[in-house]
């Protein structure tokens, strides 16, 4: 049950929870800055750590939508749930309509395209290993 738990929420509340304790102008906020060798000064922001995170999450859900069983149907309605709640909140909330928003909703609409996609990948591959590598 823990499995289906969609990973992208986590990104979208810790979106919130900058957005709506701090403002906006937080996402702005540079955490890190490294001077490269090539004189230039890489800054690391928090919209760059999020937009990180919803990276390296949308990773582990594409590794998660590999497995089959039941629990599948369940973790590819949760994270369809969670696009869902990105659009709205795009829409209809001020604090949602910026750009870290926007990848942050679009990572979560890969995120399901790619589960429904992988899944039924897998289970045409697994329908035809059932009929003796016939195909269909």
């Amino acid at each position: 049950m823990i499995l289906a738990f969609p990973m992208i929420l986590l990104v979208l509340v810790a979106y919130n929870a900058v957005v709506f304790s701090n403002g906006i102008a937080q996402l702005g906020h540079v955490v890190l800055s490294i001077n490269m060798t090539s004189g230039a000064l890489w800054s690391l922001t928090v919209s760059d750590i999020l937009i990180t995170a919803a990276l390296f999450l949308l990773f582990i859900e594409v590794l998660k939508a590999t497995r089959t069983g039941a629990g599948t149907i369940l973790d590819h309605l949760l994270s369809t749930l969670v696009f869902i709640a990105c659009l709205v909140e795009f829409i209809i909330v001020r604090e949602a309509a910026t750009g870290t928003f926007f990848l942050i909703m679009v990572i979560a609409f890969i995120d399901v395209v790619a589960g429904y996609s992988v899944s039924i990948r897998s289970a045409r591959r697994d329908l035809a290993v059932g009929y003796g590598g016939q195909g269909l």
